[in-house]
């Protein structure tokens, strides 16, 4: 028998300030505008922007404009991303696409640094954002979605535990290209697990002290399956 839903009520996702083991995540705001650009290219990196929804901003202040008519929107809540230690700017990342009356949103417009790819950093702020949305929200969806052809993009929704739904075909038409959109999602009933492998992932003895994993998340994923 279907479940009654009816009398579910949600809350849209908020501007957060979190801090786990390696990253910190904070709301943007124009002072962040420089170091993020800079630490997304400084406008010399076009392949990091190739699936990015604007093209790669020319200066700090094409970035802020982009970021802030975004976070004006109803359906954009954008942060910036750090690492803890050092306080640096390594990326960015939105909640959007908010369905507040079907408990689902999407984590979106993900950009990391090149220094911090690998890292534990861009990891454990994916799974601060994807704790916000689950222990404190209480979402039924949480979603992540890619340009199809972005095989960087799909690999990483499946490291954190993203299941493949599908690609939409012809779904949009972007920068006067078209874009088929691959789908994926984490649902609330298997957040415990993939919150757990997270936990273990990032757990100071999953590393050595070049700061290299001993396992990876996949491998502590299936061994809780």
């Amino acid at each position: 028998m279907t479940e009654d839903l009816s009398s579910r009520r949600f809350a849209p996702p908020g501007l957060i300030t979190a801090e786990g083991a390696f990253a910190r995540i904070v709301p943007y705001e124009p002072a962040h505008a420089e170091p993020l650009w800079r630490a997304l290219g400084a406008g010399s990196d076009p392949e990091l922007w190739r699936y990015l929804p604007p093209d790669e901003p020319a200066s700090p202040e094409a970035l802020d404009a982009f970021l802030n008519a975004r976070a004006a929107s109803d359906d954009w809540r954008v942060h910036v991303l750090m690492d803890r230690a050092s306080g640096a700017v390594f990326g960015t990342a939105s909640f959007m696409r908010n369905r507040v009356a079907h408990g689902s949103t999407e984590v979106g417009c993900v950009a990391f640094s090149r220094a911090a790819r690998g890292g534990a950093a861009p990891t454990d702020a994916m799974r601060l954002m994807a704790g916000h949305v689950f222990d404190e929200l209480g979402y039924r969806r949480y979603e992540w979605k890619c340009h199809g052809e972005n095989a960087a993009s799909r690999r990483a929704a499946v490291r954190l535990g993203f299941t493949f739904e599908g690609v939409f075909r012809q779904d949009m038409i972007v920068r006067g290209r078209n874009r088929d959109t691959a789908w994926f999602s984490l649902l609330d009933h298997e957040w415990p697990q993939a919150k757990a492998a997270f936990d273990l992932w990032l757990a100071p003895e999953n590393f050595d002290a070049d700061g290299r994993q001993h396992r990876s998340l996949a491998a502590i994923r299936d061994t809780l399956e």
